[in-house]
């Protein structure tokens, strides 16, 4: 049955004039103005709704929603990673299954652009790669803290984006004694990328941030050091200019690593913003919970004596007559009380029953919002292997968009940095890699491989990749690259040695239906 819509238009002074004049009229512009306040209305706009007299929202820009609440939610998301074990292991979660032991790099030059042949381009990304883990895997060459190799600062600069909303990757120049390369990763946090006091009335200065007319980021602010190690530091807080990217050499400088969600937002918000409540009330009500099951374990058992009864000897644990009762909770305790005292012991009736299904449900909402399964969310598969499968293969379309987006915004632009120092020392030859951006693209091309996803039946899903492989849909360095981010080139090169040396071992079972070959003559002979 179809619903009926009542409007009600209340009659303005015209309506109410027109009327007097002109009944007829006047009810004429009634139903004209009632039809036009039915045609294109939102019941979600409406405001009038009681459901809506409390929801109080804001129309402003992606900047003025998010950067008067951002130091908060910075705060209140390390504090959930601190102390909330739930907040703590979704950020692990994604941390682990986007960056695991890190993305390696593979060099993919345009070999039939740069008229190389094939033969070339792979000798070429063989050395390449060869000279990049010279860089990438010593943190004395790499990280400008000399503490992680770049496979550990993914990690950092991922997870700090993830709780913070943003990250800033300074790209110095710092030659230490022994190395090789000056190219530095320094990962700040964002907490120092902030507005000078200075320049608080820019107009082109979005916390920390300044940008052109275009809206593109110029240059950041960085601070010297977190505005929360006043008390430790004295002095004033200093601030240094970055500029992204070299006005005449085009270098990459800095790298400010975020997600973006609006137009024109110049910070990111944490990953867990959306669930910041949800999450701590969780943890409240977890803690409550564990609380009252702890009380409630305690049992203790009160001795209860007549008024016109002698006053006994105490019981251990209890008070002497006289003394001032000291009554406390304990496990196993027996309390004696003073003559005439009665005691009521209350069952708070923990552990609750009902206190995994209600967490379970909200844990199924705050997945949703961080884009995790509930199973993958808390390590759980009590479904079946379709579903539990299903979980994961949701999981990692979340994952590989993570990846693939910190690969192009932070791994890709720091190779391509190194390469170019490289290619400038004469380490690699690149000719005309600084003539020509087309010819410099073709020489920069790499994929990032990073760790699989496992299997739940390694049984079933390889006799998948078996069949893929066979009508087409898929290649063996696809499969290698998806199943642990391996390069199938090195393992067919292993494999084949592995073969030679079982055939030259005599460890290789024949086909049947063939004979073996002879024994070889010894050398040992009969006279």
């Amino acid at each position: 049955m179809a619903q009926k819509i009542k409007v009600n238009v209340m009659p303005n002074i015209v309506d109410k004039v027109v009327t007097y004049f002109d009944p007829v009229k006047g009810r004429q512009r009634l139903q004209a103005r009632a039809q036009m306040a039915l045609t294109g209305s939102y019941i979600g706009a409406d405001k009038s709704r009681r459901s809506f007299r409390n929801w109080f929202t804001s129309g402003n820009s992606a900047d003025d929603d998010l950067l008067p609440d951002l130091p908060t939610l910075r705060e209140h998301s390390r504090d959930l990673m601190r102390n909330a074990p739930l907040a703590a292991g979704a950020v692990n979660t994604v941390v682990t299954n986007v960056v695991g032991t890190g993305l390696a790099m593979q060099a993919r030059i345009d070999n039939q652009f740069l008229g190389l042949t094939d033969e070339e381009a792979n000798q070429w990304q063989k050395n390449t790669e060869r000279e990049y883990r010279l860089w990438c895997e010593n943190r004395f060459e790499c990280d400008a803290t000399s503490t992680q190799n770049f496979y550990g600062m993914q990690d950092l600069v991922f997870r700090s984006a993830l709780v913070n909303g943003d990250v800033v990757a300074v790209l110095p120049s710092r030659q230490l004694p022994g190395c090789a390369y000056g190219l530095k990763v320094q990962a700040v946090e964002g907490d120092r990328l902030a507005t000078p006091p200075d320049l608080i009335t820019s107009p082109n200065i979005f916390g920390g941030v300044e940008v052109d007319d275009f809206g593109a980021t110029v240059a950041l602010h960085i601070a010297d050091r977190h505005p929360n190690a006043l008390a430790r530091v004295r002095g004033k807080v200093n601030f240094t200019r970055i500029v992204v990217r070299g006005e005449k050499s085009g270098r990459v400088n800095a790298i400010h690593l975020f997600r973006r969600t609006r137009p024109d937002q110049r910070r990111g918000e944490p990953y867990l913003a959306a669930v910041i409540e949800p999450l701590k009330q969780l943890d409240r009500y977890t803690e409550a919970e564990i609380m009252a099951a702890v009380i409630s374990g305690m049992f203790t058992v009160f001795v209860e004596h007549a008024a016109d009864e002698g006053a006994p000897a105490p019981i251990d644990g209890g008070s002497a007559p006289g003394s001032e009762p000291e009554i406390q909770l304990a496990s196993g305790a027996i309390v004696d009380l003073e003559h005439g005292a009665k005691a009521s012991i209350a069952n708070p009736g923990r552990p609750n029953v009902a206190f995994d299904p209600f967490v379970m449900a909200v844990l199924r909402q705050i997945g949703v919002a961080l884009e995790l399964p509930f199973e993958v969310l808390i390590k759980h598969y009590t479904a079946s292997y379709s579903a539990a499968r299903a979980a994961m293969l949701e999981a990692w379309k979340f994952f590989k968009i993570r990846r693939m987006w910190l690969a192009d915004n932070f791994c890709q632009p720091v190779y391509e940095t190194w390469l170019a120092e490289a290619v400038a020392t004469g380490r690699i030859a690149a000719p005309g890699f600084f003539a020509d951006p087309a010819v410099r693209k073709a020489w920069c091309g790499a994929v990032w491989l990073g760790d699989g996803p496992g299997s739940i039946d390694p049984l079933k899903e390889a006799n998948a990749v078996e069949k893929r492989i066979d009508i087409g849909l898929t290649t063996l360095a696809e499969e290698v690259a998806a199943f642990d981010g391996g390069d199938w080139e090195t393992k067919h090169s292993q494999r084949t040695r592995e073969h030679r040396m079982r055939r030259e071992a005599g460890l290789l079972k024949l086909p049947s239906g063939i004979a073996a070959p002879p024994d070889p003559p010894s050398d040992n002979t009969d006279q």
